[in-house]
């Protein structure tokens, strides 16, 4: 009967830590769908002006940054929707003749990359996606950027960055090399005092902001 009983308690106490695993758990996404929401609908409020606006601040901030000018080869995204522009920012890079890598989103929702060689090698995507035509380089591509461009709805001062859910960043994050700068771009504002971050989430060293050009983070 004891044995019985301490079955049964080790039982109990399993369902207790799993039920408890998985209120954290949804406690943690319900987090990040709350401030998902909060920012896109601040998004939402900007005019195409000052989306183009805060796109020119942040190509002048990553212009500047020494790694930068120091990077072979640059890991950057084409902006879509309310998210910065990015366009001149990628333009830029190629013609300063930075080997420019972008993502072709895959259906698993990983990222594949190919080279950029100016608007001409663009073709529509998924989602609204512009994506490189270019021949790909696998998943891994990513590992070879001197300096990773990503973007993101939201990062806190310790580098924990919000993205849109999918998981695609975080999946290529966690293939570039610890010494490698990679950098959040954001509208002011949306770098914060926390974001709710999990163990999968991968951290970003810097931030981006119009206003605020580059903040080091971690």
């Amino acid at each position: 009967m004891h044995g019985m009983a301490e079955s049964d308690h080790a039982a109990s106490q399993t369902c207790v830590t799993q039920d408890g695993q998985s209120m954290r758990s949804r406690s943690l996404a319900e987090r990040k769908t709350l401030l998902r929401k909060d920012v896109l609908a601040a998004r939402r409020r900007l005019s195409p002006a000052d989306r183009a606006a805060a796109g020119r601040a942040l190509l002048t901030a990553v212009l500047g940054m020494p790694e930068t000018a120091m990077a072979g080869a640059i890991a950057a995204y084409l902006a879509v929707g309310t998210e910065p522009e990015t366009s001149a920012l990628v333009y830029a890079l190629w013609k300063r003749g930075s080997y420019v890598l972008l993502p072709v989103l895959l259906p698993d929702n990983d990222l594949d990359w190919a080279c950029y060689e100016g608007p001409e090698s663009l073709a529509p995507g998924p989602h609204g996606l512009l994506q490189p035509t270019e021949p790909r380089r696998g998943v891994t591509g990513i590992a070879s950027a001197d300096l990773v461009i990503v973007p993101a709805l939201a990062a806190d001062r310790h580098g924990n960055r919000l993205g849109r859910g999918g998981g695609s960043y975080d999946r290529a994050l966690a293939r570039v090399g610890a010494p490698v700068l990679t950098v959040a771009l954001l509208y002011d504002g949306e770098l914060l005092d926390q974001v709710p971050a999990g163990r999968l989430d991968q951290r970003v060293r810097a931030a981006a902001q119009p206003g605020r050009g580059i903040t080091r983070l971690g």
